[in-house]
Formats: structure tokens, sequence, C-alpha cells
């Protein structure tokens, strides 16, 4: 399966309280921080959750 990078590039201040689990769950925890994942159904919904706050490359 494809790997996908995540990188975050806005604060999770002001965010509900599920975006910012979901950050936390996805790895990412400061600004400009970068995690790689396997594309999964269940990451790719992840970020769709908090796609405002994040950056995607395949």
């Amino acid at each position: 399966m494809a790997k996908i990078k995540i990188t975050q590039v806005k604060s999770k201040i002001g965010s509900s309280a599920r975006q910012k689990k979901t950050l936390e769950a996805l790895g990412l925890k400061k600004i400009n921080g970068t995690v790689e994942h396997e594309a999964t159904p269940q990451i790719k919904g992840m970020v769709a959750k908090v796609s405002h706050l994040v950056i995607v490359e395949e």
C-alpha cells in the first residue's frame, strides 16, 4: 500500500476536542511536524476530518 506524508501547518488552538484528538492519534504534536502512514481508509478518514490543519503528500 502507498505511504502518505502528513504535515501539520496550522495550530490546533480553537479546534474542537475531536479534531485535537485526531491530530494526536495521527502522531502530530506541533506545527510543521511530519509523520508517514500507510494510505488506509482509516487514515484517509482521519486526515479528512482535519484537512484544514494539515497538508498531505503522496
